[in-house]
Formats: structure tokens, sequence, C-alpha cells
């Protein structure tokens, strides 16, 4: 078996998506607005295909439940992350996500949503929508029903480049014009708060959770000056570093060797293209290094974002 593995992409027709899955990545998409990419996903709503080595053809939770051994023995019921590149040509609606113990809870045994945004491209003078004003379930609620919406969420300008932390409980939406890589837990429980009173194709407006999102909101939490990176001196810069993953950024400028020592890393490439242990790659590949893979080798001019538990 080979210690580096591609996967089949899964792709989500939504309303809010767009083309630049085929236009700036090279995708073969399927017809209409495509909104995702699951790129890394053994959920059970976009369960990657095995493409290349002796278990092509085999899903990823498949060679998870089957060959734990080549995931270094990791402990879990479950492949734990999931990373996305996400194509909003129209404003996702303002949502939230629930954390491990509320979702095992209402959502039949789910893992939670923490997850992450690395921008790969902006509209200039887009926004994006990361936390909120209220200070309590009753303020929040009031603030929904009167419609104040401008008060209520927390809106900064977005550009390529930056990352954003979203937390369990923190009120989010990516907003028209932007394109990110996700990497988040693998879980797909969302709760949707407003969604701009658009209609799906027949018409119907999509369910809100008002409910859910008013018990798992977290009401106390701070709000982000921006989502600019500090700039690192070396050619890894760590983005982010929490309980369910840690995702690094790397510029490959010639070559570029990286021990790893996980049970599993996720490897995207988001700009330019070379090679990684002699394979060659270019923007939108998604690779997973199995445990066995001890160093990512890289050669060439292009940014990875590279990620584990």
């Amino acid at each position: 078996m080979d210690s580096i593995i591609t996967l089949e992409p899964v792709f989500k027709n939504m309303l809010w998506g767009g083309r630049k899955l085929e236009t700036e990545f090279g995708y073969d998409i399927p017809e209409g607005q495509v909104g995702e990419c699951w790129a890394i996903s053994a959920h059970p709503n976009g369960d990657c295909t095995i493409a290349s080595g002796a278990y092509a053809g085999h899903t990823l939770s498949w060679l998870w439940a089957e060959h734990r051994e080549l995931f270094g023995n990791a402990e879990g019921d479950r492949f734990p992350l999931l990373i996305k590149i996400i194509d909003a040509a129209d404003d996702l609606s303002i949502q939230v996500h629930p954390d491990d113990a509320y979702a095992a809870e209402h959502e039949d045994g789910s893992l939670g949503k923490k997850e992450c945004w690395y921008v790969l491209s902006a509209e200039p003078g887009g926004t994006i929508i990361v936390g909120q004003r209220a200070r309590s379930r009753e303020e929040f609620a009031q603030m929904v029903e009167a419609g104040r919406w401008d008060e209520l969420v927390y809106e900064i300008p977005v550009h390529a480049g930056d990352f954003f932390q979203i937390d369990a409980g923190t009120v989010h939406a990516i907003k028209g014009g932007t394109v990110i890589l996700e990497t988040q837990q693998s879980s797909d429980i969302t709760y949707r708060v407003y969604d701009f009173d658009r209609k799906q194709a027949d018409g119907s407006l999509r369910e809100l959770h008002l409910d859910k999102a008013l018990d798992v909101i977290n009401y106390g939490a701070e709000l982000p000056a921006s989502g600019e990176v500090a700039a690192s001196e070396g050619p890894l810069t760590t983005l982010e570093q929490n309980e369910c993953y840690t995702v690094v950024r790397a510029t490959v400028a010639g070559e570029l060797a990286v021990p790893v020592s996980y049970p599993f890393t996720c490897v995207s490439v988001i700009e330019g293209e070379g090679t990684l242990c002699g394979e060659p790659v270019r923007k939108g590949s998604n690779l997973l290094a199995l445990a066995a893979c001890r160093e990512l080798v890289f050669a060439g001019d292009m940014q990875v974002i590279i990620s584990h538990p």
C-alpha cells in the first residue's frame, strides 16, 4: 500500500454555489450551482472513493474501519476530519454549529462541528460574518424577531490569505464572492438562523433551526479583529492548533521536507504546482498521507495547506 493516497472528491450542488471549482481548480463538476468539494471525507453524506493504490475503489470510511493499522491504529469510531473547498457565489445562510456534547445528544451521536477557513480568494470589498453581538438567548431571539440583522451579526472585511477559526457556538456566514478551504470535524450538522428568505428551485424555503441555534450559541464569544495571518520567517505557518486539528500553511519555493508523525496527514495544494514525494501535484490536488509516511517532500513553486488530528 502506498503511504500517500489520492481520493475522488464528492461535489455538492448548493443554492449559493457557483462554477469556480471547475474554472479555477479544474475539477470535473456536475451541472448547475456547485458550492462544495468534499476533498477528503469519510462522512456518510460524502464518502470519498480511493483513487489510487491497492485499495482503489473502496471508500475512505471502509479503509478506516478495515485497515486501522494504516492510520497507526488511531482510536475513534470514525475518520475525524473533513476537508472542503467552498465556492460561495452567493451568501451562505447565517448559521451556527453545535459542540460534540450537544450533537451527540440531539443529532443521533454525530460529532459536533468545529471548523476553520483559509480564504483562497475574495472579491474586492468583500466581507464575512464571524460572530454576533447579543449577550443572551433572549436578546438574540428578540433581535432576530425584529429583523435587526445589521446590528446582530459581526461583519468584517475578508481578503485572500485570511484565516478564521470557527468554534462550535460561533454564528457565521461565508458571503458571496469568497472561496475558502475548510478544515473541520467530520460532521454535517448546521443550524440555520436566517437564509435571506431565499426560495429553492421548487419555490420552498430552506428549513431554519432557531431553537437549536439558541441552545448552542456562545453568547460570550470574543469577536475577531480581522482574519489577517501574522507573517512568519520560515516556510511553515501554523494557522490553528486545537484538540481537534492542527492546520499549517506551507510555502514551497524549490524543495521543502516536512517531517510528520501523525495517524494521517491531509495535504491540499491551493496554488501553484510541483511534486509531493515525487508524484505530480497542482492547485486542487488533495492527498492523504497515511501513518507510514514520515516525511512530506515537496518540490516546485506552490502553497499547500497541511492538517492532521
